[in-house]
């Protein structure tokens, strides 16, 4: 399906965008190379070499250009400041992230690429990270078959693992303190959670129940029939009078029919009662169980609510520990296909 073409005020918001942005790689790369020729001006072999060739050139470079880099470099870094200021306003006019300060931490390599050089020359890489990606922006570039962005992004992901799962862990740990604090923790759930549920737990417990018995009978009808026969064999064969039975002419013969014919009845007992289980008298007699046992699992006292607040604590620790065993399986495991920076 043909893309729709954008309404004049959209493609001209586009054409300015896409302006700005080559505005800002060109000041980018004039920043870049003035950084670069200015650290190797600053190198005494390659000064002099300069003074000798172009005494006046040399001269004036240093006199207005090297004297004065550091003010130079902020006249650069406030165009920064003030394409990070209006990219964070468009953002926040277009709602694109769910929180207003979330800008300055997509775009952290902007925000960083802001500062100053005065002491803190090493992340004058950093303006070369701005410059790629801005490149990226503007598909002039596609960093995304690069090995070496591969091997940043891989290392970026595994950074961001650790960091996550030690906030994980701690916002864990403060939890299970709050739990120990916390005299009605077990109680505010039971209250808040548990009952306001209590109708749609009550027809899930119900409703498990009665599949438990059809699907129990009938996976092990054999079994359940033969140890009920059992059951019946062994009774008459305890009973005095049956004994006594067995004693007379063709009692033996009676009391054989007596067995079988009450092995028959209690296994159509059985398939009556389960072939009842789909009718209301069972479905009524389902949910009330189900009641009396939500009325027995709600039933708080001391135990029950000391039960509760360390069956909690004891699950946070094992989520725990969940978290501190997979911390480096995003390192060991395949990196995943790198996405375009934003």
């Amino acid at each position: 399906m043909p893309e729709r073409p954008l309404a004049p005020p959209a493609r001209q918001r586009e054409g300015l965008h896409v302006a700005w942005e080559a505005l800002i790689v060109l000041l980018v790369c004039a920043n870049l190379g003035l950084i670069l020729f200015d650290g190797l001006f600053a190198i005494a072999p390659i000064s002099q070499l300069l003074a000798t060739w172009l005494p006046a050139w040399h001269a004036a470079y240093d006199q207005h250009i090297h004297a004065n880099f550091q003010l130079i470099d902020l006249g650069f870094v406030t165009i920064f400041v003030l394409d990070v200021l209006l990219g964070w306003t468009i953002a926040l006019f277009e709602r694109r992230y769910a929180r207003w300060w979330y800008y300055p931490f997509a775009h952290w390599y902007d925000v960083l690429g802001c500062i100053p050089l005065s002491g803190f020359r090493l992340l004058r890489v950093l303006r070369v990270g701005v410059l790629l990606v801005r490149l990226q922006r503007l598909g002039l570039i596609d960093m995304r078959g690069w090995a070496l962005y591969g091997l940043l992004r891989r290392y970026y992901l595994l950074l961001l693992e650790e960091l996550s799962d030690r906030v994980m862990v701690r916002l864990f740990s403060r939890l299970q303190q709050e739990i120990g604090a916390s005299d009605d923790l077990s109680r505010r759930l039971l209250q808040e959670v548990v009952k306001p549920r209590k109708e749609r737990l009550l027809d899930d417990l119900s409703r498990r129940l009665q599949g438990m018995l059809e699907n129990g009978y009938r996976d092990n009808r054999g079994a359940i029939e033969g140890y009920v026969g059992s059951l019946i064999h062994q009774a008459l064969r305890d009973n005095r009078e049956v004994r006594n039975l067995r004693r007379v002419p063709l009692g033996g013969r009676l009391a054989d029919t007596l067995d079988d014919a009450l092995a028959d009845i209690a296994a159509r007992l059985i398939q009556g009662a389960v072939d009842g289980l789909q009718g209301p008298q069972f479905q009524r007699l389902a949910r009330n169980l189900a009641e009396e046992f939500f009325d027995a699992w709600v039933y708080q006292d001391e135990n029950t609510d000391l039960a509760l607040e360390e069956l909690l604590v004891d699950v946070i620790e094992v989520l725990k520990q969940q978290v501190l065993d997979r911390r480096w399986s995003g390192f060991i495991g395949p990196v995943e296909p790198p996405t375009p920076p934003e």
